[in-house]
């Protein structure tokens, strides 16, 4: 760890903040830490007393003046962590902050933050000479306490200064013992990065969502059930060292205790599985507290980057979250519910092709994931490196899948110009092997009603990637019709492919 480093302040005391705080005082270092509810600065500096390794480093502020004079003359420069919503909360801690920053000192932004603010932040922080370094940090609170993984982005002489701290922080990959961080490149591509993390999370999470009641709805199966497929999944193959995987499936062997969970979950009625007790709600995205699935969706628009699994993912997750609306919704619509899959097939044969379609909408998540930041990346000029992309999902963070890590690194490290992923031979042929199983199961989801957005639109999309007759034929022709926009034609030299432009053709189909 650098020796520059001896004292860090903490900015929020939250989840993440509070297991930042715990974790930092293990590596050593002097712990100040504020935020606006005093309660969570009290159980962070009240867990620290009773840890006899780290009693004595943590020290809790209530007035955010005392908090940042409290690192006044311990390390060559002021270096805080700011883990709080994002948007107006850390423009207001910052502006809070301004008078006590000094030339040199250095805020780390661990939160999750839109991009385009961080560089505002960053351009503000420099006219007083201070380095703003917008970082994702992967991996949820657990990974925080633990060690998480980390996209630093920003000015790079800043970044090398704490980089010594942030590798004694960040998860180790298990092959290498690597740590998981890596300086992605200059602005915000960190934040940019972090944010196509959690959009790749989002489809990943839809798929294996979809996949579990396949089985449950589809062909009758014990949550215990599931869970031991889920374990061999993770254990070998292409599902191998996959992180939700393998939470699926201690998610899906845990039972009520009875004595309850000693956090607040009352004493079990029974021995069922607390997955029964969850209700098929996801708020995170309505309520505006989790907003990079909804940015990723947005810039892959805006950059003409097709990214549909996770994007209906996303789509599915808003329609959870507004449940009222569903209940009345449900009684107008009158759909049937997910039923028992039936037929002639085995069902270990149906569960083969669901492992098959699950990493083969793995796989098309990350395609569509790094291609977005591969096409940010040259849009904005930011020089990120895609093999160092997939050298920090390694570990600590929740698309960590070795496999598919080990698919990809090799042929994309070193490589800053990319914008199909699946131009690689070895990722094609991976995708093509697939997506029979990928079909069948979405055919078979289809007929029994089944609920498979992201698993039915990584279908669509690999067919219309890799299609040469598309309806958009047609599509184009009306748009000729009502808008004269003119179209391309097939088979002649340098329209056919042809650059991405407006063809010179137009067709008067009716009179104006």
């Amino acid at each position: 760890m650098s020796a520059a480093i001896k004292h860090i302040g903490v900015v929020g005391a939250g989840n993440m903040g509070s297991m930042m705080t715990l974790r930092f005082a293990e590596l050593g270092l002097a712990v100040s830490v504020w935020d606006v509810v005093k309660e969570n600065v009290d159980e962070v500096v009240n867990y620290s007393k009773d840890d006899k390794d780290i009693s004595g480093r943590v020290q809790g502020f209530y007035d955010i003046n005392e908090f940042s004079k409290s690192l006044d003359g311990k390390s060559e420069r002021k270096v805080f962590m700011f883990s709080i919503t994002h948007g107006e909360p850390a423009d207001e801690v910052l502006r809070m902050l301004k008078p006590d920053l000094k030339e040199g000192d250095i805020i780390l932004d661990g939160g999750n933050e839109h991009y385009r603010r961080t560089e505002r932040r960053q351009k503000e922080c420099a006219s007083i000479g201070v380095s703003w370094i917008g970082m994702g940090v992967s991996g949820g609170y657990q990974s925080a306490r633990r060690g998480p993984s980390l996209s630093p982005g920003g000015d790079a002489k800043a970044i090398e200064l704490v980089m010594p701290f942030l590798e004694s922080y960040a998860a180790k990959d298990p092959k290498t013992k690597t740590p998981c961080v890596k300086h992605m490149g200059p602005g915000g591509s960190g934040h940019f990065i972090k944010m196509v993390h959690n959009g790749i999370e989002g489809g990943m999470l839809s798929v294996l969502a979809e996949t579990w009641q396949y089985m449950h709805d589809g062909l009758g199966m014990e949550h215990t059930e599931i869970g031991d497929v889920f374990d061999k999944w993770n254990e070998s193959g292409e599902l191998r060292g996959n992180f939700l995987v393998r939470i699926g499936a201690n998610i899906l062997h845990t039972r009520r205790p009875k004595e309850g969970d000693k956090k607040g979950e009352e004493a079990s009625r029974d021995d069922g599985y607390v997955l029964d007790d969850v209700l098929d709600k996801v708020v995170q995205d309505d309520d505006n507290t989790e907003g990079t699935p909804l940015w990723s969706i947005m810039e892959s628009a805006a950059r003409h980057v097709s990214c549909p699994t996770l994007a209906v993912s996303h789509y599915m997750r808003i329609s959870s979250g507004n449940r009222p609306e569903r209940v009345q919704a449900a009684k107008k619509l009158g759909m049937s519910l997910p039923k028992p899959i039936e037929g002639t097939r085995e069902h270990a044969e149906i569960i083969e092709d669901l492992r098959k379609a699950v990493y083969c909408s793995f796989l098309a998540s990350f395609c569509q994931g790094l291609e977005l930041i591969s096409r940010a990346s040259i849009d904005e000029g930011w020089g990120v490196d895609l093999g160092d992309c997939l050298q920090i999902w390694r570990a600590g963070c929740i698309i960590q899948s070795d496999y598919i890590a080990d698919l990809l690194q090799p042929p994309l490290s070193g490589n800053k110009e990319l914008t199909n992923v699946k131009f690689v031979d070895a990722v094609a042929h991976e995708l093509h092997q697939n997506f029979q199983s990928l079909k069948r199961v979405v055919l078979e989801g289809t007929m029994f009603d089944q609920y498979i957005p992201a698993l039915s639109a990584t279908l669509e999309y690999l067919k219309y990637e890799g299609g040469l007759g598309l309806p958009t034929k047609f599509m184009e022709a009306q748009m000729d019709y009502f808008g004269a926009h003119s179209y391309n034609k097939p088979g002649i030299p340098g329209e056919d492919p042809g650059p991405v432009s407006k063809g010179p053709h137009h067709y008067e189909w009716a009179p104006a």
